[in-house]
């Protein structure tokens, strides 16, 4: 009896104008020259390109490609900044970042009076680095990065780690909910 249920089932599913959902997949923009007061799904900065944001609002993450650069200002990001062997990413003016900033293996970069809500992570960066005047949510680290970091004026909620950056961090005037860590012990 099963069986034909089952049978019956498809065939009426079949037989009709029945159409199952499509998965609606969020759209990605991608970013060569500037973009200005919009709303965008996701970001792409791709490969070798440079792109500038004013009040640009995007509704999921940014990725930053190799040898690319990132220019915002007065962005809404609600998901990450996600840099790789970028050239530089600059983020100021009243900027927020739902999530994280991650910048690795890259060159420089400046994040200047913007909001996170989650970490600023610089890793294996060779270019100058300065987080200054930042409201961060959870955790500020800088790890083996070899041409400054400017560490300065920020509130973190998490913690404040630094390891094996040549030099060493300098700056001051951070207040930090956690542990001033390592190199940044004294910031």
């Amino acid at each position: 009896m099963k069986a034909i249920t089952v049978l019956s089932l498809m065939t009426v599913l079949v037989g009709s104008n029945f159409v199952l959902p499509q998965v609606s997949q969020a759209e990605e923009r991608i970013c060569r020259g500037s973009i200005g007061s919009i709303t965008v799904d996701n970001l792409k900065v791709p490969d070798g390109a440079s792109c500038t944001l004013s009040g640009t609002r995007v509704q999921g993450s940014i990725v930053v490609g190799s040898n690319a650069s990132l220019a915002g200002t007065n962005i809404r990001v609600i998901g990450n900044i996600q840099a790789e062997n970028a050239t530089r990413v600059n983020v100021g003016g009243t900027s927020s970042v739902g999530g994280s900033i991650q910048l690795k293996q890259g060159r420089a970069a400046s994040i200047v009076g913007v909001t996170i809500n989650g970490s600023l992570q610089m890793e294996s960066n060779s270019g100058a680095l300065s987080a200054r005047s930042n409201k961060i949510g959870a955790d500020l680290q800088a790890f083996q990065n070899t041409s400054g970091v400017v560490i300065q004026s920020n509130r973190i909620d998490g913690n404040l780690q630094c390891k094996e950056n040549r030099p060493a961090p300098t700056g001051g005037g951070n207040v930090v909910q956690g542990n001033k860590e390592d190199q940044c012990a004294r910031l």
